[in-house]
């Protein structure tokens, strides 16, 4: 990522640095919203989402952690950590933090050295895998970097798990654009800076098997979920 459109990463730097405002996310129907603080990329385990906190414990052996942001789950982790991430700012408040760091893509994942035994993806970041038709590049490259019994700590949301009615028209809208109806087209904006706009995929259980069906990996279990909808599912190589 350009660094002049890297909102993520200095809302991460400011709130080092003690300054940090509110990272603004916008939707392509026009939905604004006001996003948690900061704080949350930087929680210790201990205030983690009681699901976070469950499929934690299923992390072992050498891990990668996608999307790794301020690098709370390497730092939560007594084991041999690798993070990801495309954002040149958030890259290095986790190199300061003392976490092994690269700047990459998920699709990428397969030129990191050597083989993963657990890949955590969490802080809804399963969603990188964008649209159905990046989904199975990602899940390739994760499959090509990770060893035989290897297994994903996938966190999500249940799109279907709301009465919003403002959430239910862009869902009827992305059916009607040929898209998963938990699709979202969306950037990130703090202050003068906004990130290009991305996609992220939020799926159902029953959607998330659909779409591991091609691919190298199934959905083993539900970890654990909320009522909100928010869930962790283990995949597993099949």
């Amino acid at each position: 990522m350009d660094p002049e459109h890297d909102a993520y990463g200095q809302l991460l730097r400011d709130h080092v640095d003690g300054e940090a405002g509110r990272e603004i996310l916008e939707r392509d129907d026009g939905l604004v919203s006001v996003a948690p603080p900061a704080e949350r990329y930087f929680a210790v385990r201990e205030e983690w989402s009681p699901r976070e906190q469950t499929a934690i414990e299923r992390a072992e052996g050498r891990v990668l952690d996608v999307g790794c942001g301020a690098g709370r789950v390497a730092l939560a982790l007594d084991t041999e950590v690798v993070g990801i991430d495309v954002s040149p700012g958030a890259l290095g408040v986790s190199r300061d933090r003392g976490v092994d760091a690269r700047e990459l893509d998920v699709t990428d994942a397969a030129q990191l050295e050597g083989e993963f035994d657990t890949v955590v993806m969490f802080g809804n970041t399963f969603g990188l895998v964008g649209t159905g038709e990046r989904a199975p590049r990602v899940l390739d490259a994760l499959a090509r970097v990770t060893t035989d019994d290897a297994r994903i700590l996938a966190d999500t949301r249940d799109p279907h798990a709301t009465d919003d009615a403002v959430h239910r028209e862009y869902h009827d809208l992305n059916r009607r654009r040929g898209r998963l109806p938990g699709a979202l087209r969306v950037r990130s904006r703090y202050e003068t800076t906004a990130t290009p706009w991305f996609d992220l995929l939020t799926v159902s259980p029953d959607e998330m098997r659909e779409l591991l069906g091609p691919s190298p990996w199934d959905l083993r279990e539900v970890v654990a979920r909320d009522e909100g909808g928010g869930y962790v599912a283990e995949l597993r190589k099949s």
